[in-house]
């Protein structure tokens, strides 16, 4: 399971014109799903998303985490993350979970992420064409991946 954290002042999500999720200050959070994911790989993402701090305290250093700043959350499904460049230049998502699961797991990460981090969340539609549009802060970017997580286990 992969997700790119974006740090935000606002972001939003619209399904044919219309928004079906947005966040003030908080992550616009990016989701892919692979093969093989289970719900301990959206535990390990959703805990450390939760306790990252790369929010400004008053001596403008990032010490602070999602909720120390009351932040909220736009959490969207992006299977495109599992996408395979290695060969040619037409990538390839094979490592994509099917549909089904990937949206289960998605809706997992996406309620635990919310409890363990007691903020506001929303998401875009899965499966759907969406339009996301952000205002980064910093930017700040970050990339995690839950198998760096059992390569130190």
């Amino acid at each position: 399971m992969r997700a790119v954290i974006q740090r935000v002042k606002r972001a939003a999500v619209t399904v044919e014109g219309q928004t079906v999720g947005s966040c003030e200050q908080g992550f616009l959070i990016l989701l892919g799903v692979r093969k093989g994911d289970a719900e301990s790989d959206a535990d390990l993402l959703a805990a450390k998303i939760a306790k990252l701090r790369v929010f400004c305290d008053g001596n403008g250093k990032m010490n602070l985490a999602l909720g120390d700043v009351g932040g909220e959350l736009l959490v969207i499904s992006n299977f495109t993350l599992c996408a395979n460049c290695r060969h040619g230049n037409r990538p390839d998502y094979f490592d994509a979970e099917a549909p089904d699961r990937a949206k289960a797991l998605y809706e997992y990460f996406t309620a635990r992420l919310s409890d363990l981090s007691g903020c506001q969340t929303e998401t875009g539609e899965f499966g759907a064409d969406m339009e996301v549009s952000l205002v980064n802060d910093g930017p700040v970017t970050i990339v995690i991946d839950s198998e760096e997580f059992k390569k130190k286990a």
